[in-house]
């Protein structure tokens, strides 16, 4: 266990799991380590992944992991999101909350999870609300300048960067499965960490323009087989596409004159 803590600090330091803004929360001064001469604050990834933990426990302890909700409206955070829910069994709400999903029963997507997972406080403050009303607990990434209203579990970490936020689901995922059983601690998980990065559809369309080749689907190169069927087709056929149709007529003759309207 103390190898695995080491190993995910080391990717947390590669993330940038640790760089939080100018700004500080009085509620989230516990989870900084120092802060830099440019006012930064730095943060305790220690922590970081002791609450990770806590919060992957709090999910497991739900039976059926349809109840639980991971919510993003930051665009970074909806790539990983989705993932996080494929290998978790959760429900993924990527993109816009609609409000009223969790209090406003009249709607059709009405939903009444037992939990609740979003990636910003802040952006994500409609749904922390509705959760609030309908007494349901939530997990959130927190930054140092997020607030931590009607937050039971806190994950301190960066959730503006997109390896950031990708690191901190792919432990959670990870550590769910390690927990329920389905992964074993000795042999590790095979999933890597870029599989929950976000990506800009404007970047890979500039790299299929830059590199076409890569992007290029195969040609057909079964050209001769054709031609060898055709002239297959052409040697066994008797008839021809310049031979006269089978009723004895020519196609390439001159028109019969139109019959007289009056003659019946």
């Amino acid at each position: 266990m103390a190898l695995t803590k080491e190993e995910d600090i080391q990717m947390m330091l590669v993330c940038k799991t640790h760089l939080g803004t100018r700004n500080i929360e009085f509620n989230m001064k516990r989870y900084v380590f120092r802060r830099t001469a440019d006012g930064i604050h730095i943060i305790h990834l220690g922590k970081s992944w002791e609450k990770a933990m806590v919060a992957a426990r709090a999910i497991v302890a739900i039976e059926n992991p349809a109840d639980i909700i991971v919510a993003s409206q930051r665009p970074y955070g909806s790539r990983a999101v989705l993932k996080f829910s494929q290998y978790t069994g959760a429900q993924a709400l990527a993109g816009r909350w609609m409000p009223g999903t969790l209090t406003n029963q009249i709607t059709s997507k009405y939903l009444e999870p037992r939990l609740l997972i979003v990636t910003d406080p802040r952006t994500d403050s409609q749904a922390i609300k509705e959760a609030a009303y309908a007494n349901i607990p939530v997990v959130a990434l927190c930054d140092t300048d997020s607030p931590l209203e009607h937050v039971d579990i806190a994950i301190p970490g960066n959730n503006k960067g997109k390896e950031s936020i990708a690191l901190l689901y792919w432990l959670l995922a990870r550590e769910v499965q390690y927990l329920r059983g389905s992964l074993d601690r000795s042999r590790g998980w095979d999933i890597m960490v870029d599989s929950f990065f976000w990506r800009d559809p404007e970047e890979l369309e500039r790299q299929e323009k830059e590199d076409p080749a890569a992007y290029q689907t195969q040609e057909w190169k079964q050209g001769d087989d054709w031609n060898a069927q055709q002239g297959d087709w052409a040697e066994g056929g008797a008839e021809t596409w310049d031979a006269p149709a089978a009723g004895g007529e020519d196609w390439g003759a001159a028109a019969a004159p139109a019959a007289d309207a009056n003659s019946w």
